[in-house]
């Protein structure tokens, strides 16, 4: 599920509807999305040739592919040795944070003095779409909710390009989030804080929209981290506790609202 150009639902998957693109943009595309989406997870190897084989192309496009996702650092390519999902960076998982926490102030602050009647329609329609999602227990089609609900605020602010460096800027974020979605009332949580940054936005109240999205970016924190990690050890790579010792100093996500935007 995301968002067409105008801000309305558009299930194709894409901004525009389209899935069109070159051999490497789309074996990209599918990769990444199976990375993210940990249906391919930290640490499984990647095979250059299945990939070619399995979508009906040579190696080079796939190949470029790989080089790419290894820039976002999502695959490691080691020559002689293989290739493989990358594990999640523990210590950039801050940074991330902080830094999507800040855009996305901007974002519904804006959206908060622009957002229209139709707008919030539809972001309640993805609110009504998690709920059923919620109840039958489907996480991956919740996070594709999840996803167009915050596109939709930065396209009622006005700033969908914010939205495109941060889905560059959260990617091991996201992995980290699809670890955290099977918590006990996690989804429901989630839907919560959503609905009081919508209702907000409903009521153009910027400051209050500021309070609940930098609310809702908290929950992802390092009092979650350590009892993920533990569970799924092989999933991350890094010194947790250099992660701690920083989030300890307040170095945090809510920080990002006291700075200038």
């Amino acid at each position: 599920m995301s968002y067409a150009s105008d801000g309305m639902i558009d299930l194709s998957g894409s901004g525009d509807g389209s899935r069109a693109g070159t051999a490497t943009q789309i074996v990209h595309r599918r990769l990444r999305a199976e990375i993210v989406s940990l249906k391919r997870l930290p640490g499984e190897v990647v095979s250059e040739k299945e990939i070619a084989a399995e979508c009906g192309l040579s190696r080079t496009p796939v190949r470029e592919a790989l080089l790419r996702l290894a820039e976002e650092q999502l695959i490691d390519i080691v020559p002689k040795s293989g290739t493989r999902v990358s594990r999640i960076p523990v210590a950039s998982l801050l940074e991330a944070q902080v830094a999507r926490t800040a855009l996305e102030q901007v974002n519904v602050r804006a959206a908060a003095s622009r957002v229209q009647g139709s707008e919030i329609a539809n972001m309640r329609a993805l609110l009504m779409y998690q709920r059923e999602r919620t109840e039958a227990g489907d996480s991956d089609q919740f996070h594709a909710a999840d996803e167009a609900l915050h596109r939709a605020i930065a396209v009622a602010g006005g700033y969908p390009g914010i939205w495109k460096i941060i889905e560059q800027v959260k990617l091991q974020v996201d992995r980290y989030r699809r670890l955290t979605l099977p918590q006990i009332n996690r989804m429901e949580r989630v839907l919560v804080e959503h609905g009081e940054i919508v209702d907000a936005l409903a009521d153009r109240d910027a400051d209050r929209a500021v309070a609940a999205m930098t609310h809702h970016l908290e929950g992802l924190s390092a009092e979650d981290l350590r009892p993920i990690r533990d569970l799924n050890p092989d999933y991350f790579i890094g010194d947790i506790n250099d992660v701690y010792e920083k989030w300890g100093d307040g170095n945090t996500a809510s920080q990002a609202e006291d700075r200038p935007a």
